[in-house]
């Protein structure tokens, strides 16, 4: 007992570092992985049967002694011991443990079993990093559309570990990228909405088969890429004014502030950019702003304005339907935000019914532009004022036609009178034209006559020049006489004119031998009157 109990002998074991190295360059034996930190346990080969006295050996440049089931030989570390009467356990390996271990059977004869421990640890953390836009509250990375966003993944472990990038977008099945033994990173250019999704990195040990992934979601964000478009309207049936701003194109969603200008005061912020404002809110020109801001941008935001106003309303205000006939009275209405609501009204019969469209009355409208067509006019039911009426959240206006309904027109009456009318004033002028004018009806009848006017003329002259001489005659007499002479002087006056009366008389007839005649008549007539005169001067008074 005493010589089984004391240790090995140095010269045995020199002899069983070269039989144990002599195994080892041969490579038999089993292999053994154990984790770092964590316990192991070497199994003594595989034997079922009932084992004999075993003893460990670590087996480095000469064999050292671990431990036995000889309880006479304690082991070298409280770490060491048998499990089974012939397994080493190996307590909180480190890595100093890695390398050969040899255990010594004796039974009927010595056997030898060995086993390559070897030590692996990791992957314990994996670090990604993604240079990204920003993050969201909850911590979600996201990257804004168009831009270029760089991947990074490491971990430690024994020994280095492989890393892996695996994406799966949204709805769709997980892709591999690729590995890289100790960092894989890599670059993405241009993020567009199908890049969003999880980016897993992936650390494997190679020697223990143990793995760490972290997953990160990336979202991929765009600014909408037109302005903010807003308006004004009124809800139905009520008086309130909804204000609604909406940008769309971007993802996700902005937030939008409508504010009253020009004192900027905040009515509300929200997702939805609707805003209810009561009547009592509201005055005929306000205006209205909208911005809307995004998460990447822009930073001022994008804004739009509105401004509201009454309507005002322009329409004919008289209208004449014939009677059986059709009439359209067209109503316009401008200056109106939101846009009114127009109805056609019938003060007389029913002022608060608006017109429906139906057999007799056709309604319709296009913008803010509202026409009523009635049909078949009748005197008694359809002339009188009609209302075309315009409201919007900031006020009503109305405005009033007169429809009346006439017997439609003769038309070839009118033409006839009028024709008639015509023809009259014609011979009225005529009628004093000759009356006013015999000389220009000389002048025509010479026309139509083809008479030469230069001949008259001259007997014209001619006879003028034997008036000039009678005169003269009748100048030297009164100066014999001063009391006669105005006497002699009027008669003969009278006596021309008188003779001029027939010569035109003549002319205008168109006949030129009575107009000789009525010459040499008109010669002795006017002599017979001078000769009367002397007779009458030489007379005593």
């Amino acid at each position: 007992m005493a010589a089984g109990g004391r240790a090995p002998e140095p010269r045995v074991l020199i002899c069983l570092g070269a039989l144990l190295a002599r195994w080892v360059a041969a490579g038999s034996g089993a292999v053994v992985i154990g984790e770092l930190h964590e316990d192991i346990t070497l199994p003594c080969g595989n034997i079922s049967r009932p084992r004999g006295p075993v003893t460990w050996y670590r087996i480095d440049s000469e064999p050292i002694f671990l431990v036995s089931s000889n309880a006479s030989l304690p082991p070298r570390e409280p770490r060491f011991s048998l499990l089974n009467t012939s397994a080493l356990h190996i307590g909180m390996l480190s890595l100093q443990d890695e390398g050969n271990y040899t255990c010594q059977e004796t039974l009927n004869e010595t056997q030898w079993f060995r086993v390559w421990l070897q030590v692996a640890g990791g992957p314990y953390e994996v670090v990604v990093n993604i240079s990204a836009t920003g993050t969201l509250p909850n911590g979600t990375l996201y990257a804004a559309r168009g831009s270029h966003v760089d991947f990074t993944c490491s971990s430690s472990a024994r020994p280095p570990p492989v890393v892996e990038w695996w994406f799966q977008g949204l709805n769709s099945r997980e892709e591999y990228f690729g590995d890289n033994l100790t960092v894989s990173n890599f670059t993405l250019f241009l993020m567009s909405p199908n890049l969003q999704g999880n980016y897993t990195c992936l650390a494997k040990n190679t020697r223990s088969g143990r793995q760490r992934k972290v997953t990160t979601e990336l979202l991929v964000y765009s600014a909408p890429p037109s302005a903010p478009h807003c308006w004004a309207e009124t809800s139905s049936g009520s008086s309130a004014l909804q204000l609604t701003c909406r940008w769309d194109g971007g993802y996700p969603d902005p937030d939008y502030l409508w504010t009253e200008e020009p004192e900027g005061l905040i009515l509300g912020k929200s997702k939805l950019g609707v805003e209810v404002l009561n009547q009592s809110e509201l005055s005929d020109g306000k205006k209205f702003k909208c911005v809307g801001s995004h998460i990447v941008g822009p930073q001022s935001g994008a804004s739009c304005v509105i401004q509201i106003s009454s309507p005002s309303l322009l329409s004919d205000p008289m209208r004449t339907c014939f009677l059986g006939g059709n009439v359209t009275l067209t109503c316009q209405v401008s200056g109106a935000y939101p846009p009114a609501e127009i109805l056609w009204l019938r003060n007389l019969t029913q002022p608060k019914v608006p017109i429906q469209s139906n057999s007799r009355y056709l309604i319709t409208q296009d913008g803010q532009s509202s026409t009523l067509t009635i049909l078949n006019c009748s005197q008694d039911l359809d002339e009188g004022y009609y209302v075309c009426r315009a409201e919007n959240a900031m006020g009503v206006r109305e405005v009033d036609i007169w429809l009346s309904v006439k017997e439609p027109l003769n038309i070839g009456g009118i033409v006839g009178t009028i024709v008639s009318l015509l023809l009259l004033g014609l011979a009225v002028i005529s009628g004093l034209t000759l009356y006013y004018s015999p000389m220009f009806c000389w002048k025509v009848g010479n026309t139509f006559r083809g008479q030469d006017i230069g001949d008259v003329m001259v007997l014209v002259d001619s006879e003028e020049e034997e008036e000039g001489e009678e005169e003269e005659d009748a100048v030297e007499e009164e100066e014999e006489e001063e009391e006669e002479e105005n006497v002699r002087a009027e008669l003969p006056k009278e006596v021309h004119q008188h003779g001029h009366i027939h010569r035109v008389t003549a002319l205008v007839n168109g006949n030129l031998e009575q107009m000789g005649n009525g010459l040499q008549d008109l010669q002795d007539d006017s002599s017979e009157p001078q000769s009367d005169l002397v007779q009458e001067e030489e007379r005593p008074v």
